[in-house]
């Protein structure tokens, strides 16, 4: 939020708020990219996530493949609390799977909405359940919507509303899913395949609108699929059979079935909808697409905040067809987005104090009555890279790639834009110790832990982000070419080699360029300590910190700060 004086005039008018907005202020906020495989630099598929919630632990994920006998049952835990759901009969054999990919390349990612409160349940399967139980029993993405549609149909939903990003390495697919509310199983859901050639994104904010209405031919598989999921199959689109009926059964929707939307049904719009979260959306489709300056309005939810909440101004399309073809590399970079060259970038402003700090306390905003009016709402600018993410990938599921080799699923813990993203291939047998479930958690420090050794780093920059972010930036760009730089030669001797011999190779490839990285992450650590301890600035000459002749300090540089700051606190301050 910016002072209307300051250069981000129209930032800050946006950021005060005279309603009350749904979105609350401690909620997890997570943000998922989609590419195309014809979108792609390569060809590959790629989907992102960014697990945020305050206070959940970083660590890579790890099922090995399994054969059960008849009569085994899978529990469920709830995703989030850890609390038992229940169990339900397990099938005869499951995939290995690492993070978010299983060894088919399937992919599934997710970002929560929230939504109809009266929708909500307690009762079924939650959204991290499905998941991970769609990746175990998943050889395609359709395997996966079927999967965790069926799941639904017979369990129930236990959770809130969720968009799921569900890829494979030739088709990639959103889709959102809410419960039908306590009591009720099934779910009121639609999925669309996104087209090859395009792009798109979720960020905590249904996106889906219109579904297609009428007949069409339908495929001996569509009709397999709407007799056993009971839902509607149309070209590359499927969604619940009484998706419109039930909104109109709840209030949430009247009027001709030509005008349904799934998005101002079940999850409409409110200031924070647009502010906190359709801007990550923009600015990621910003990259890649002229002419976003249209959308901006409507997506940081100027248009909203005038009207009223009577209109919200021209939504952006669900996809857009990029106009250059998206790398794994400019992937890695929009999960890095802090909205730098937009008049949303939260490294500026009085906010970010005397050196550009991104951090802010007390969640996504606050409330306050300035002197002499009602409470406010007031919210900060919600970039893709925040402090609270846990962990991040990219998923690039390569179809063009030797089977013994498959997709790789970049991993990365705590902020991105101070992390670096590792390559997990995904046939590996392990997962390294820096990312063991096992190794720490939020309240157990553990100096052989990436999440701690990542935070450790990050933390410390916000002290003085703009003085320390560039070393961090320099290491991370340096691992980034090395790794872009090695992929081809690791996929090249895992061809050469027997399955078993592939996976073995692969899987120590993978964990030794995690422990090297945490290794040299722990060396920035001691580096930024040293260098900028107490408020200064160590001097260095050729690599080394400076010292005089007889070998001690010859004393830092004391940082004078920014003459704008001490613009603003100099009132404060006794002077002559």
């Amino acid at each position: 939020m910016k002072h209307l004086t300051a250069k981000k005039t129209f930032a800050a008018g946006l950021a005060a708020i005279l309603m009350a907005a749904s979105f609350p202020t401690e909620t997890s906020a997570c943000t998922n990219f989609l590419v195309g495989k014809n979108a792609s630099a390569d060809g590959s598929t790629m989907i992102s996530y960014a697990a945020d919630s305050y206070g959940m632990y970083g660590f890579l994920h790890f099922s090995p493949a399994a054969d059960y006998p008849e009569g085994a049952m899978r529990e469920v835990k709830d995703w989030d609390t850890g609390r038992p759901q229940g169990s339900i009969p397990q099938v005869a054999h499951t995939y290995s799977v690492v993070g978010n990919m299983n060894e088919h390349q399937v992919t599934v990612g997710e970002t929560t909405w929230g939504g109809r409160e009266a929708l909500w349940d307690t009762v079924g399967i939650d959204y991290g359940s499905l998941i991970y139980i769609a990746l175990e029993r998943s050889k395609t993405a359709r395997e996966a919507i079927e999967c965790m549609i069926s799941l639904v149909n017979e369990y129930g939903y236990a959770s809130e509303g969720e968009t799921f990003s569900i890829g494979d390495p030739n088709e990639v697919w959103m889709m959102d899913l809410i419960g039908k509310g306590p009591g009720r199983k099934g779910a009121a859901w639609v999925a669309v395949r996104i087209p090859d050639d395009a792009i798109s994104a979720h960020a905590n904010q249904s996106r889906i609108t219109a579904v297609p209405l009428g007949k069409t031919r339908l495929t001996k598989e569509q009709k397999r699929l709407e007799k056993k999921l009971n839902c509607v199959c149309h070209g590359d689109w499927m969604y619940d059979k009484e998706l419109i009926a039930f909104a109109r059964e709840k209030g949430f929707f009247s009027g001709a079935d030509k005008d349904f939307s799934y998005q101002a049904a079940f999850n409409p719009f409110d200031f924070s909808g647009l502010y906190v979260c359709e801007a990550r959306v923009w600015s990621f489709f910003n990259h890649f697409v002229s002419g976003m300056d249209r959308y901006f309005d409507y997506a940081t939810g100027k248009t909203f905040r005038e009207s009223k909440g009577e209109n919200e101004g021209e939504h952006m399309p669900l996809w857009f067809v990029p106009e250059r073809k998206v790398s794994v590399q400019d992937l890695k970079d929009c999960m890095r987005d802090e909205y730098k060259g937009t008049p949303l970038d939260i490294t500026q402003g009085t906010d970010a104090g005397p050196w550009n700090s991104k951090l802010r306390y007390g969640g996504l905003g606050f409330k306050l009555a300035p002197e002499g009016t009602d409470t406010l709402q007031y919210w900060y600018e919600r970039p893709t890279a925040t402090q609270q993410t846990a962990w991040s990938f990219v998923a690039q599921m390569r179809g063009y790639a030797d089977p013994k080799a498959g997709g790789i699923f970049w991993f990365g813990v705590d902020d991105a834009a101070c992390s670096c993203y590792t390559p997990m291939y995904c046939r590996i047998n392990h997962v390294p110790e820096c990312f063991d479930e096992q190794n720490g958690d939020s309240y157990t420090f553990s100096p052989t832990s990436a999440w701690w050794t990542f935070n450790m780093v990050a933390n410390w920059a916000y002290t003085k982000y703009s003085r320390m972010y560039p070393h961090i930036h320099d290491l991370q760009s340096a691992w980034d070419d090395k790794f872009n730089t090695q992929i081809a030669g690791v996929d090249a001797e895992a061809a050469s080699l027997s399955d078993e011999e592939a996976r073995a190779f692969l899987t120590s490839y993978s964990c030794a360029q995690a422990e090297n990285l945490v290794s040299d992450w722990q060396r920035l650590y001691i580096y930024l300590i040293t260098k900028f301890i107490d408020g200064q600035e160590r001097k260095e000459e050729n690599g080394q910190f400076m010292r005089n002749k007889y070998g001690n300090s010859c004393g830092p540089n004391r940082l004078a700060l920014p003459e704008e700051f001490l613009r603003k606190v100099a009132p404060e301050i006794t002077h002559e």
